[in-house]
């Protein structure tokens, strides 16, 4: 079976693991600080903050931004669902307005639209690594004094037209690092603090309110338990040190797939680097002919050893997200178009051109038979 996904580690990373194990600091130790030093280096940034998720960051990064129970937040419901769920910790209230369906990004215009006197901030998500078009959302935002937060988790590595680094314009952006991602700690993520208060209050926050001093005897807010072990701190050292090579493997994959899959009719690739806007490749994400099975397309390609994905389902049309706010089909007719039509392919720095190959002849082999099925 060619795997979906696979992360990439080596003697650095072990080194570094080892190294702290052997310290005694597994956790708010010096690997935490140097990695988040790091970071904020490697993206331009002048601080930021280590914490145990993307979904952990987006939830802090919301809070710091300010927002209130009963406000709204306007986002997209083409997403991993934890960028909608992590507004509704807050009892705030994710507004959804459909997506570009070229880019699979928040609709600038639709975004405008949905503005109301409750609107608090928005959240564009920069999907499968693709800039969602902030110079747009900074105008609304403006305009309308609302906050940003970008949720950039599936983006590290992409770049604005301007040639800025996506999580690096100016507002609170946040980075996931689970083991699919372009750099993996295992579970992780990074707040990006345009503030030294932002910075302080995220800090206290991740773990347990405590306050600045460190002190037990005075935890001076509500915390929680968002740390990021120094272990996973050091896999995350390791891992930027190599990000340039992992971020090319990725490029070179999305290169070959780009030519294989050209001639492969009624599939849809993904959209191509415009306007200056650089992509970072998070997944290769195709869509389906409207035709065809898709669900059925991914039992298929199994049979023939390629593991493959439905990315991403609707947010809106989840079970969850239906019963409590009343969503139906219909509301977002492009993003439900995409959700349906969605699929990944195997995506790594170290699939070879010959499994990309094996990919490419299983996908045509499947929809063939599917039109084959269809026509009987």
């Amino acid at each position: 079976m060619i795997p979906l996904s696979q992360p990439v580690v080596g003697e650095r990373e072990e080194q570094l693991v080892l190294d702290t194990l052997r310290s005694g600091r597994l956790s708010l130790g010096p690997m935490l600080t140097r990695f988040e030093g790091m970071f904020a280096e490697r993206l331009g940034v002048p601080r930021a903050s280590a914490v145990s998720s993307g979904t952990a960051g987006l939830h802090l990064a919301l809070r710091a931004a300010g927002v209130q129970e009963g406000d709204e937040v306007i986002t997209t419901p083409f997403s991993f669902v934890a960028s909608a769920n992590s507004i509704l910790y807050e009892r705030a209230r994710p507004v959804f307005v459909d997506i570009d369906e070229r880019t699979l990004n928040l609709d600038a215009d639709a975004t405008a639209a949905a503005v109301t006197d409750r609107t608090a901030g928005l959240m564009p998500v920069h999907i499968f690594g693709y800039p969602a078009d902030l110079p747009a959302f900074e105008e609304i935002a403006a305009r309308q004094g609302l906050f940003i937060v970008e949720d950039a988790c599936e983006a590290l590595g992409a770049v604005h037209a301007d040639g800025t680094a996506v999580g690096a314009r100016g507002h609170l952006a946040v980075f996931a690092f689970y083991p699919n991602k372009q750099m993996t700690t295992g579970e992780g993520g990074m707040v990006v603090c345009p503030t030294s208060d932002a910075k302080e209050q995220i800090d206290s926050e991740r773990n347990q309110g405590r306050a600045p001093d460190m002190s037990w005897l005075d935890h001076d807010r509500l915390g929680f338990n968002y740390r990021l072990s120094d272990v996973a701190c050091a896999l995350g050292v390791a891992q930027l040190e190599r990000l340039e090579e992992l971020l090319s493997g990725r490029q070179r994959v999305a290169g070959l797939y780009g030519e294989a899959l050209a001639d492969i009719d009624g599939v849809e690739l993904p959209y191509p680097d415009t306007g200056g806007d650089r992509r970072s490749w998070f997944v290769y994400v195709v869509k389906l002919p409207a035709d065809v099975d898709r669900d059925g397309a991914i039992e298929a390609l199994r049979a023939r050893g390629v593991d493959s994905k439905p990315y991403l389902p609707a947010i809106h049309l989840m079970s969850f997200y239906r019963e409590r706010f009343g969503h139906r089909e219909g509301e977002f007719p492009v993003c439900e178009d995409v959700a349906r039509r969605s699929l990944a392919l195997p995506f790594f720095p170290q699939l070879t051109e010959g499994q990309v190959a094996e990919v490419a002849e299983a996908l045509t082999a499947v929809l063939a038979e599917s039109r084959l099925s269809s026509m009987r």
